[in-house]
């Protein structure tokens, strides 16, 4: 047993080489040269382990983003052999790949829609482009059920890698679908000159984009996902799905998986009542506090419709969306968030313990954590600012508690 301990330990260490020179500049040929025997049945959740490592030794999981396709070309021969993850309806799984089917079609649509586009620039063909976009754009929630779902149990079992580098990637993706939804969305025709080349450079990319990742949640994400989450896991995620909403397919009933409830309340990342109450914490409708924690609750962010007052550079607050507060303990995790009248930030039950760094995207991160660290070291008791998105400005505030 220790002898093969000692086997699988090499092989990673040889395949984190693989990827450092990777890192350095060498590119995928000379890396395949070198080390061809290696990467002829290289697994998707080696790839994840040895990604992980990288990023628990100090790598910037910026750092990994750009190369991801890199270590997908240079793995590839093995992970076209893998067959695709078989699941039932019903199964999370399932259904995050019937979306992927989905959006396949809706890509094929919106490049179809822009050959017409620029055959015939008409108001007609930009409109039906654009229609096809907001189609696009709906497959969002399948990437919002990834971070918010699957992330945060990838996490509960030591894999925190997807959720730093996918994550990234996904905000990109969105750039990329907005601002492509701002070229087709004017008021009337715009300039075909101006346009088609502006969708020639951005909508290929775009649509790379998607299948990559669809490729890498194929051979790498999905298989590993299902190799460490037990059917607990699974049922917690798809009961916290309907919430979020899903894309171009809804779950089947085919999947019944023999777990009970409170299986599925002690594997998930949420506080159970009665661990919660063993810990001195006060359960709520989603977490636990103590009572020290609801005494120092402190005013929420609130969202309005966008609109300048005249002189001030701040935003007029109308038809407010809804405070909502979330509560972050001293270990830096998530213990507890209201359910607002209006949802402005996607939260689910499943980020309860989940470290709130790991709760924003790549490109924030690092934001939240100047917070946190100036909080600790006394050098402010609250930030605020006020950020745009979904028609709206949202005013978010920080408090030390």
């Amino acid at each position: 047993m220790s002898e093969f301990i000692d086997n699988q330990t090499q092989r990673e260490n040889r395949l984190k080489s693989i990827l450092q020179q990777l890192h350095e500049g060498k590119s995928v040929d000379d890396v395949k040269a070198g080390f061809a025997d290696l990467l002829e049945d290289v697994g998707p959740d080696e790839i994840v382990r040895i990604e992980e490592a990288l990023v628990n030794e100090g790598l910037d999981p910026a750092e990994i983003q750009p190369l991801c396709d890199v270590h997908v070309a240079l793995f590839k021969t093995s992970l076209d052999k893998q067959r695709a993850p078989e699941t039932t309806p019903g199964h999370p799984i399932f259904t995050y790949r019937a979306e992927n089917f989905g959006v396949q079609r809706v890509l094929k649509d919106l490049e179809q829609a822009i050959d017409e586009y620029r055959t015939l620039a008409t108001a007609a063909t930009q409109r039906a482009a654009l229609v096809t976009v907001d189609k696009l754009m709906e497959y969002d929630r399948h990437y919002l059920r990834k971070e918010n779902l699957l992330f945060p149990f990838l996490e509960k079992h030591g894999i925190e890698g997807p959720s730093k580098v996918m994550w990234g990637v996904h905000n990109d993706i969105r750039a990329d679908w907005k601002a492509l939804r701002a070229i087709l969305d004017t008021p009337e025709p715009g300039d075909a000159a101006v346009l088609i080349p502006q969708l020639d450079e951005l909508v290929p990319s775009l649509a790379v984009a998607i299948r990559d990742m669809i490729y890498k949640e194929d051979h790498i994400l999905f298989p590993a996902a299902l190799k460490r989450l037990s059917d607990a896991d699974w049922k917690a995620i798809r009961d916290q799905g309907e919430e979020i909403g899903y894309a171009y397919a809804l779950p089947g009933r085919g999947w019944l998986p023999d777990v009970a409830e409170s299986e599925v309340a002690e594997e998930a990342p949420a506080a159970s009542a009665t661990a919660g109450i063993s810990q001195g914490l006060i359960p709520l409708q989603v977490g636990a506090l103590t009572a020290e924690q609801i005494d120092n609750v402190q005013p929420a962010p609130i969202a309005g419709k966008e609109g300048d007052v005249p002189g001030h550079g701040w935003p007029e607050v109308e038809d407010v969306a809804g405070a909502v507060l979330t509560e972050v303990d001293e270990n830096d995790e998530v213990r507890y968030f209201s359910q607002g009248r209006e949802r402005v930030f996607q939260r689910s039950p499943a980020i309860i313990g989940r470290e709130v760094q790991n709760c924003h995207p790549p490109q924030s991160v690092h934001k939240v954590q100047q917070i946190l660290e100036d909080f600790r070291a006394g050098r402010r008791d609250v930030a605020e600012f006020w950020i745009r998105m979904q028609g709206m400005f949202v005013h978010i505030r920080y408090f030390a508690l």
